[in-house]
């Protein structure tokens, strides 16, 4: 298999083949996100509705996908704690006596299948997709999963991924697969 190329997100950076294309010194990761927006002009308006995992997921495939026939391109990703900061963030919106508001709005991008389901729609890929969750990034299943997409050509190219977020920390790191 080949890698086409690489992106990796974490610490208010963007680095697309080892050159980084993206930097800005936001403390957080919503202020980092919106700024990588703007600066790339991608034009999703979803993108504003997702939580921030979904941003990071959404934000690597964009980097990679930007210019690429998509078509025939499957999803492979993978995270530690699957939708866990935004679950953490409606548990305390329920939790909050004064604040009580348990907003469908806060849990409608809840599941890790919403990151590649923006990526999907946003790029028009109708192969396969898969999100698992893993005690950390294995990168030999990762792959070995991909190889056989591949091979049974169910798809010409997969976008993989490890997108992990929790509170404020967070690492994107996403590549783009082929067999030639």
């Amino acid at each position: 298999m080949k890698t086409e190329k690489t992106c990796i997100i974490e610490n208010s950076k963007i680095i697309l083949d080892n050159e980084i294309i993206f930097e800005n010194q936001s403390d957080s990761f919503p202020e980092f996100a919106k700024s990588a927006y703007k600066h790339f002009d991608v034009n999703y308006p979803k993108f504003h509705k997702m939580d921030e995992l979904s941003k990071l997921a959404f934000l690597g495939a964009e980097i990679i996908l930007k210019n690429e026939e998509n078509k025939d391109t499957a999803l492979v990703f993978a995270n530690r704690s699957s939708s866990l900061d935004t679950d953490f963030k409606y548990q305390q919106t329920i939790n909050s006596a004064e604040e009580y508001f348990p907003s469908p709005a806060v849990f409608v991008y809840t599941l890790p299948n919403i990151c590649i389901g923006e990526i999907a729609i946003k790029h028009q890929l109708q192969t396969e997709n898969v999100f698992f969750v893993l005690d950390e990034f294995d990168e030999d299943f990762v792959n070995s999963y991909a190889e056989q997409i591949l091979v049974s050509q169910k798809a010409e190219k997969v976008l993989c991924g490890w997108v992990e977020l929790f509170q404020n920390s967070y690492k994107g790191f996403v590549y783009l697969l082929s067999l030639t």
